[in-house]
C-alpha cells in the first residue's frame, strides 16, 4: 500500500457480541462461549421479506451489515464492493450436497448457485442496485486482508468509496470435521460478518485511518517481518498502543489482546478485530495506534495498521 492513509468512515458487525449499531461496544465485550448465540438484528429492516426467506444466515448478515454501513456513511452508492470469505456459504453448500444424495435425476440449481463464494458480493450488489466493480477474495485466513488490499488499490486508482467486508458462517458439521482433523482451539467455532466503508478522503466522518496492510503465506513468519512492516511506516513496536492478535502475541508490544476469545474462531475473524480496533480508536483517547496481527494459521501472516484520526 501507498503511505497515504485511507479512511474508515463506517463499520458494521454482526457477531456473537452486541456489536451491531452499538458504538462503544469495545468496552463491554465478554468471552464467547460454545453456547453463545449469534446476536442478529431485525433483518426485515434491511432486507425485503420475500428475499429474506430465501437467504441463508451468511447472506442475511452480509446484506444487513452492508446496508447499515452505507446508511452510516451517507455517501450513496459505493464505487465498488469487495468481500472476503474463507469458507463461503456453508449452509447452502451443505443443502446442495444433501440434495445430491437424496434426489434422483436433475438437481434444482438454487442451492448450488447460492453456495458459491461470490454469492455474498452478488447479493449485496443486487440489494443495492449497484453496477460497479464486484469481487470476492478467498485465501483461507487471509481472505479479508486481501479484500482490504484490493479495496485500497481501487481507491489509489480513483474510486472514492469502497464497501469492503468479510463473512463466514458456522454450521454444526464443522465441529465434527474439526474433531476428526484434530483441529483444537481454546475458543469455539462461530459465525460473523463485518463490513466497512473505506474512503480516499475523510469528509469529516472518519472513525479511523487505515495506514497499511501486509500479507505473507507459505511459511511460518518471523518477528523481522513485523518489524519491517512497522519500519516502512516510520514506526517501531513500542509506538503501538495495542496489538490485537490471533495465534501468537507480538513480542515487545505494550499491550497484546487475543481477539479470538471475543470473536470466536472463523477464517475472517480479523474483520471483527478491525471493527474492534475502529471502535477503540473512536472511544478511547489513550489508544492512537493499533496493529492487528493475524496468525490464525501459522503459515499465514496478515498485518493491518490503524491510527486514530487527528482532530
Amino acid at each position: 500500500m501507498n503511505k497515504r492513509a485511507l479512511y474508515l468512515s463506517a463499520a458494521s458487525t454482526i457477531s456473537h457480541q452486541p456489536t451491531f449499531q452499538n458504538p462503544g461496544f469495545s468496552a463491554a465485550l465478554a468471552q464467547v462461549e460454545a453456547s453463545s448465540a449469534l446476536i442478529s438484528p431485525d433483518y426485515k429492516a434491511y432486507i425485503d421479506a420475500g428475499l429474506l426467506r430465501r437467504m441463508s444466515k451468511i447472506l442475511r448478515m452480509s446484506v444487513a451489515c452492508a446496508r447499515d454501513c452505507i446508511e452510516q456513511a451517507g455517501a450513496g452508492q459505493p464505487d465498488a464492493i469487495v468481500v472476503g470469505t474463507g469458507l463461503g456459504c456453508l449452509q447452502d453448500t451443505e443443502k446442495f450436497l444433501n440434495t445430491s444424495l437424496t434426489v434422483e435425476g436433475l438437481l434444482p440449481p438454487t442451492s448450488f448457485i447460492q453456495s458459491t463464494h461470490n454469492t455474498m458480493a452478488g447479493q449485496i450488489s443486487l440489494s443495492l442496485g449497484n453496477h460497479g466493480y464486484n469481487m470476492t477474495h478467498t485465501q483461507n485466513t487471509l481472505s479479508f486482508e486481501h479484500a482490504l488490499l484490493d479495496a485500497a488499490m481501487l481507491l489509489r486508482e480513483g474510486d472514492r468509496n469502497v464497501l469492503v467486508g468479510a463473512a463466514d458462517e458456522h454450521i454444526d458439521i464443522l465441529n465434527d470435521i474439526a474433531e476428526k482433523l484434530g483441529f483444537e482451539t481454546a475458543s469455539p467455532l462461530t459465525s460473523g460478518a463485518s463490513f466497512f466503508i473505506l474512503s480516499s478522503e475523510s469528509a469529516g466522518n472518519a472513525a479511523a485511518e487505515l495506514t497499511d496492510v501486509y500479507t505473507s503465506g507459505g511459511a511460518e513468519y518471523g518477528q523481522e517481518e513485523i518489524d519491517a512492516f512497522l519500519d516502512r511506516n516510520g514506526m517501531q513496536i513500542g509506538d503501538i498502543d495495542l496489538v490485537l492478535y490471533a495465534g501468537t502475541p507480538v513480542s515487545g508490544a505494550v499491550r497484546n489482546i487475543d481477539y479470538l476469545p471475543l470473536a470466536g474462531v472463523y477464517p475472517t475473524a480479523s474483520a471483527f478485530a478491525l471493527h474492534y480496533a475502529v471502535d477503540l480508536l473512536a472511544t478511547n483517547s489513550e489508544v492512537r495506534n493499533v496493529l492487528i496481527c493475524n496468525t490464525l494459521r501459522k503459515s499465514n501472516l496478515g498485518l493491518t495498521l490503524l491510527k486514530a484520526v487527528e482532530a
